[in-house]
């Protein structure tokens, strides 16, 4: 009896390592895909997509890195993404608070405003918004990380607003009578409290904002300061009027990608703890 229970317990954990197995191989696989393919030529690529290069040079990289200008694009991609996460973070946390800390039909009004935005697909307001933005002289980066900010604000409010909740208002309350003002007791007591869940909205807007094609197309376009999407799009269009240049493709996808996979890397297990616990207390 103890001898089929213990086959069984070990059919069932192997089950489960395969299936486990199988499901790691088909996420890694596409990533492995673009890597092999990053250290190949174009007649390599095209007759074994699937097989290890011939030699892993890296100057398919370097060509890649030089057609799309990669260090200049990188610092503009991330200084666009680095200020529209900062405001993001700082208007959605101050917004969420301020609507859990002040219990009014107002506040719940606002509230489920900033959720059902959520539900609103960019692409039913895109021409109207670039519109307005380009009668406001605004069509340009300070006018996308404007754009950026605002579309941010839906998810990143409904995070915060959940995770305020189990933030104690004793420990507020007791700031208030030390003699702190609201600015202090937001920025130095209840924000350090938050610390999970804005590393979550500063990782999940960062990806997005990072990866974004449509909006920076839209409100930059061919321009001289591009950022990364875009240059490897326009180097595409450049370099493919006779075929697909794979040999610049996969590379300067991979390098474009790296940045975010090492902060994903380092912050990833603040990431679910986040939002799980922002979901659940919502």
């Amino acid at each position: 009896m103890a001898g089929h229970y213990f086959l069984k317990k070990r059919a069932g954990t192997v089950l489960v390592y395969g299936a486990l197995f199988l499901i790691a191989f088909y996420v890694v696989s596409p990533l492995w895909f673009l890597v092999v393919n990053s250290f190949k030529n174009q007649g390599e690529i095209i007759n074994d997509p699937l097989g290890l290069p011939a030699s892993f040079s890296f100057q398919y990289i370097r060509q890649a890195m030089e057609e799309i200008r990669f260090f200049k694009a990188l610092g503009i991609t991330a200084l666009i993404t680095f200020v529209s996460v900062g405001l993001i973070v700082l208007v959605s946390s101050m917004a969420a608070w301020l609507m859990v800390r002040c219990k009014t039909k107002m506040s719940s009004l606002l509230f489920m405003a900033f959720v059902a935005a959520m539900l609103i697909p960019f692409q039913a307001i895109m021409y109207p918004l670039i519109q307005f933005f380009d009668t406001l002289g605004l069509k340009n980066a300070g006018g996308l990380v404007v754009m950026y900010g605002g579309f941010g604000l839906s998810m990143s409010v409904f995070l915060y607003h959940g995770f305020v909740k189990g933030v104690p208002l004793g420990i507020e309350e007791a700031a208030f009578i030390d003699g702190c003002n609201v600015f202090q007791i937001f920025f130095l007591i209840v924000m350090p409290l938050l610390k999970s869940i804005t590393v979550t909205v500063i990782v999940l807007n960062s990806m997005w904002i990072w990866n974004d094609y449509l909006l920076p197309f839209l409100v930059i376009g061919n321009s001289a300061n591009k950022t990364l999407v875009l240059e490897l799009y326009f180097a595409r269009i450049t370099a493919g009027q006779f075929g697909n240049p794979w040999q610049l493709i996969f590379p300067a996808v991979f390098v474009s990608i790296i940045p975010m996979v090492i902060v994903f890397l380092f912050l990833q297990k603040f990431i679910v703890k986040g939002i799980s616990d922002g979901a659940i207390k919502s």
